[in-house]
C-alpha cells in the first residue's frame, strides 16, 4: 500500500552490469541474490513502485553445450526474479555475437525509455539506477530537469565517476553492505 506523503521510488537494475560487479567482489550464487532486499534497503523508507531488472537474453543452438548451460542458469535467475519473494519485473534485451564476442543490445535503450516515460507520466518521484553505463547520462540529465531525483548506485571498487557527476545523489556500495543479500546455502 502506498502512503500519501512518501516518495515513490522506481529501481532500475542493469542486470549484466550488476552481475559482473558482484562477481568481481567474489559474490556467488547470483541467481539467488536477494535483489528485492537490496532494493528495499536502498529505498530508505520510500515506497517502491517497481523494480525492473534489465538483461540481454541468452540464446543458444541445441548443439551449443556452453550456451545451453548459460540459458539454464538464466532461466533459473528469471524464475527466481518472478518468485513471490522477489516480484521483480524482467525487461529483456538480446545478446548479439560479433567476432566471437557477445554484446548486449537493447538493454540501455529500455532503461532510458522507462526512465523518461516514468518521469513524463509522473509515475515516480525518485529513480535508483544500479548501473555504471555512461550511455544513461543524457537521460539522467533530462529526468532531473523534469524534477525527478536520480540516485546512482555504484560500487566502491569500480565506481563510475561520470554517473556520480550527473546523478542527483550517489552511493558507492562495499562488499560488507551486500552481505545480508547474499544467498546462504542450507547445510
Amino acid at each position: 500500500m502506498i502512503q500519501k506523503n512518501k516518495k515513490r521510488l522506481v529501481v532500475f537494475i542493469d542486470g549484466s552490469n550488476l552481475y559482473f560487479k558482484l562477481k568481481s567482489l567474489e559474490i556467488r550464487h547470483l541467481s539467488h541474490f536477494n535483489y528485492r532486499g537490496l532494493a528495499k534497503w536502498l529505498a530508505r523508507g520510500r515506497d517502491i513502485i517497481d523494480i525492473g531488472y534489465y538483461i540481454g537474453v541468452v540464446r543458444a543452438k541445441p548443439s551449443d553445450e556452453k550456451g545451453q548451460k548459460l540459458r539454464r542458469a538464466q532461466r533459473d535467475l528469471f524464475n527466481f526474479l518472478n518468485s513471490k519473494a522477489q516480484k521483480i519485473t524482467i525487461h529483456r534485451g538480446y545478446l548479439m555475437k560479433n567476432d566471437g564476442v557477445y554484446h548486449e543490445k537493447g538493454v540501455d535503450v529500455k532503461i532510458a525509455v522507462d526512465l523518461l516515460v516514468g518521469a513524463y507520466e509522473n509515475l515516480y518521484d525518485d529513480a535508483v539506477i544500479i548501473s555504471s553505463d555512461t550511455d544513461l547520462i543524457p537521460v539522467m540529465e533530462k529526468v532531473k530537469k523534469l524534477g525527478k531525483t536520480i540516485e546512482y548506485i555504484g560500487f566502491g571498487h569500480e565506481p563510475s565517476l561520470a554517473l556520480q557527476t550527473f546523478a542527483t545523489i550517489s552511493r558507492l556500495l562495499i562488499k560488507d553492505e551486500l552481505e545480508p543479500f547474499i544467498y546462504q546455502e542450507q547445510s
